[in-house]
């Protein structure tokens, strides 16, 4: 049996995490990285994965039905990551190729994000780093570019799930911050143990001090905070977003910022992404970007390199994938 095993392989769309990698070794998995500064392209990725029996991917990459119809040999696809919304779902499940991710693992590096842009945004802190980089930092003035302070505000988290959570526990332990949600099931959890209220989303606009974004992107969330929303936001509220940009629609917050719909934007995912160096938003002194480093600490992502790894392994010996992404 063992023997079998040693035959196949894996291809991965990235240098991959060394904890990872001694899995695939002790499994008798043979392993291939994809080593260049740059994404594939689909046709190249499709013939990479012709040679291979699973394939992990990390990044971006678009798994549609195109490429999934190209390589539907693939005995299993393996996610380093825990969104799923750029694999055609349906097409996997039509296809019998189970896709494994990594839920859970990256919740408190995650929240941990959310909970830096929100104190950055607050106190404006990449608008005053520019400030002294660029010399300005001479002459004081006690009303010029003043920032907000958190203490009992009101934290609305918009997909109260394990990332949420941790997001409302620190804003809660450090804050002391009032939790409201928008779910479509009750965090009974987070109610207990928080005091977190579920309110309906047009509530969470109104209500909010912050709103933090915590949901997978779908259907139903892409675009949902757009101009409509950002209108009925608190103009001294401060939107966070570390879930995925479409969630937002980017030129109608970039308008809401304008027009002092809302006081300021913490953003770790953008739409489109990577943002283009010369978007406006970058110079706004009221928002804090990232490029999406949410899961970016050493020990998350050697935790998720094991889940992913174990993910593959496991279905290319037939076996129950740890973490599968279940069909809808």
């Amino acid at each position: 049996m063992q023997q079998v095993f040693g035959k196949m392989k894996v291809f991965i769309t990235r240098q991959f995490p060394k904890s990872g990698l001694e899995l695939f070794e002790k499994a008798g998995i043979d392993v291939e990285q994809w080593t260049e500064q740059r994404d594939l392209t689909q046709q190249e990725l499709i013939d990479k994965c012709k040679d291979a029996d699973a394939l992990l991917a990390a990044g971006r990459i678009e798994l549609n039905a195109e490429f999934l119809e190209a390589c539907k040999h693939l005995k299993v696809i393996s996610l380093f990551s825990v969104g799923y919304d750029n694999v055609d779902m349906e097409k996997a499940d039509e296809l019998n190729i189970p896709v494994g991710h990594t839920p859970g693992v990256l919740s408190k590096a995650t929240a941990d994000t959310a909970f830096l842009l929100m104190q950055a945004t607050a106190r404006k802190a990449f608008h005053h780093h520019k400030r002294i980089a660029k010399g300005d930092w001479e002459f004081f003035d006690p009303l010029q570019d003043l920032g907000q302070e958190l203490q009992g505000k009101t934290l609305g988290i918009f997909g109260l799930g394990n990332i949420g959570y941790e997001m409302a526990k620190s804003a809660k332990g450090a804050f002391d911050m009032k939790i409201v949600y928008h779910n479509r099931s009750t965090n009974e959890k987070a109610e207990s143990d928080l005091g977190a209220q579920k309110v309906t989303f047009d509530e969470l606009l109104e209500k909010s001090d912050v709103i933090s974004v915590h949901a997978n992107l779908s259907e139903e969330t892409e675009g949902v905070f757009d101009a409509d929303a950002f209108a009925k936001m608190k103009r001294s509220a401060i939107f966070v977003n570390t879930a995925r940009g479409p969630v937002h629609n980017q030129s109608d917050l970039k308008k809401a910022l304008e027009d002092g719909k809302i006081w300021g934007a913490g953003l770790d995912v953008t739409d489109p992404e990577p943002m283009d160096k010369n978007d406006p938003l970058l110079d706004y002194p009221n928002v804090c970007v990232l490029p999406h480093i949410g899961s970016s600490t050493n020990e998350t992502r050697d935790v998720m390199a094991v889940l992913s790894a174990r993910n593959a392994i496991a279905g290319l010996q037939n076996k129950e994938l740890p973490a599968r992404v279940k069909p809808e």
